[in-house]
């Protein structure tokens, strides 16, 4: 197949930050699924995170979250963001990320790209909905995704 990879690799293979909350309280997390596009005739980005995830609390309590890409020279402090959980740990600080207010919600001074969304839908995957072989890669011990779509307000 010929598809135009960069496209596509925006989240997969580039990854990116979504963060939640306050300059006060807030976390973020690395994550390579979502999409870009548009639902209801507006702009959407639709990212999923795990109920397991310190960031799924942020994401539950608050109206407005970010998706932020980087340059490749923050591959390892993305990975960082990916793997250790701020709840127990200051992995921004690990990272060495500078959090900056954007909106309602927080990003970093590092990134290349933020994009501001208010949340207007989410939902749980459902496991019985989706193909065995990928149920037994990704659900067998932990609750699926919950899929959030934001609506884009803005990018910085």
């Amino acid at each position: 197949m010929n598809f135009d990879t960069e496209i596509f690799s925006q989240f997969h293979k580039k990854w990116a930050l979504v963060s939640a909350g306050s300059l006060e309280d807030h976390n973020a997390m690395t994550v390579s699924w979502g999409e870009m596009g548009t639902l209801w005739s507006i702009p959407v980005i639709t990212v999923y995170v795990k109920p397991c995830r310190y960031t799924y609390e942020f994401m539950e309590k608050n109206d407005y979250f970010t998706v932020s890409f980087y340059d490749e020279e923050y591959r390892d402090a993305l990975n960082i963001m990916g793997t250790l959980s701020g709840k127990d740990t200051d992995k921004e600080k690990q990272a060495n990320l500078t959090p900056v207010q954007v909106g309602e919600s927080v990003s970093f001074k590092e990134a290349k790209k933020t994009f501001l969304c208010k949340k207007i839908y989410y939902q749980d995957l459902d496991v019985s909905r989706i193909p065995d072989n990928i149920v037994q890669r990704h659900y067998t011990v932990e609750k699926p995704h919950r899929m959030y779509v934001g609506e884009v307000i803005d990018v910085i």
